[in-house]
């Protein structure tokens, strides 16, 4: 039984800031355990964890199964190149099979919105979302969280700008649920054409207030306590919707011009892979002002949090 109000994880759209609050301090304990000499705990050990990976990944995949193996679970990795999927096997096909296996966790990134959810509906294992099309990204948003707790003290009160790809990013979703949730004010900063004004974000009315839009990038980040640069996700694009990278660079990149706008001690966020030279100048993405590593490092963290909470919270005083 889960020791969180929800069961699965398939996004922050929902997720209570009890919950929120309750992975984000599990998840600041396990990343001291990852300071320690011997970084494993036993809290997940005789469970068995499947990482169903349809896309690409190499930060997500290999941060969730070391956390996995921080914890002392049984991890079987799965990729399509090498799977009966290609052999024309469903996707319910595909999780039944594994599931007879007695499997007591599932992982899964897919290129569909809802398929974490889809799999939670016909399966008993707990679900947890790295990823499902243009959705949500969860442990992304929660990992981002902890950084600008860990940089900054609090979310609350405080005031983050996204700059990108909105449009299709994931991530940018999640963080507008988890942050706006726990007391964070979002700017979205973008291309017309890559930034959902009306569409989308605007009927929720919980996000009232919370979420503003701004379109000149310097502006957008004058004011931010936390720079979240995004990546153009190309692969997503169905349509021309920018001129070219040169221009976005032009106009949204991050470079040492938009960082002299921002606070003296302003933090640079990139959820990767970085486009050097596109979104974010090597200069800002390598210097004082940028936590990226710190992500990296905090989202094993953050995966060890999620699976130990959703598995139960067993063993709880080796953690």
């Amino acid at each position: 039984m889960s020791a969180l109000q929800i069961k699965h994880l398939f996004g922050l759209q929902g997720v209570s800031k009890q919950d929120i609050r309750t992975i984000l301090d599990h998840a600041k304990q396990f990343r001291e355990i990852l300071e320690r000499p011997v970084k494993k705990v036993p809290s997940l050990r005789g469970m068995t964890v499947v990482n169903l990976f349809f896309e690409n990944s190499t930060r997500t995949r290999t941060s969730f199964e070391l956390a996995e193996k921080r914890l002392s679970a049984d991890t079987v990795n799965f990729t399509t190149a090498s799977s009966s999927v290609k052999k024309g096997e469903t996707l319910v096909d595909t999780l039944r099979n594994i599931e007879s296996m007695k499997i007591d966790i599932v992982v899964v990134r897919h290129k569909g919105t809802g398929v974490p959810k889809f799999l939670a509906e016909h399966s008993n294992a707990i679900v947890v979302n790295a990823g499902d099309g243009a959705h949500e990204h969860p442990t992304q948003g929660l990992l981002d969280m902890l950084t600008i707790e860990e940089k900054l003290g609090t979310l609350e009160g405080k005031k983050v700008a996204i700059i990108g790809d909105i449009r299709h990013s994931r991530v940018a979703r999640s963080n507008i649920w988890g942050m706006t949730t726990m007391g964070a004010h979002v700017t979205l900063c973008g291309p017309s054409t890559l930034v959902p004004r009306n569409t989308e974000l605007l009927q929720y009315p919980e996000l009232a207030g919370s979420v503003s839009w701004e379109t000149d990038v310097k502006k957008a980040v004058a004011d931010a306590d936390a720079v979240i640069a995004l990546r153009l996700q190309n692969e997503r694009m169905d349509d021309a919707l920018l001129p070219s990278t040169r221009e976005y660079r032009n106009f949204f990149g991050i470079t040492e011009e938009v960082l002299a706008c921002c606070k003296d001690k302003v933090i640079i966020m990139h959820p990767g892979p970085i486009n050097r030279g596109v979104e974010l100048d090597s200069d800002i993405a390598d210097g004082e002002h940028s936590v990226i590593l710190d992500q990296v490092t905090n989202g094993v963290a953050v995966r060890m949090a999620v699976l130990f909470l959703l598995a139960g919270g067993r063993n709880n005083e080796n953690a």
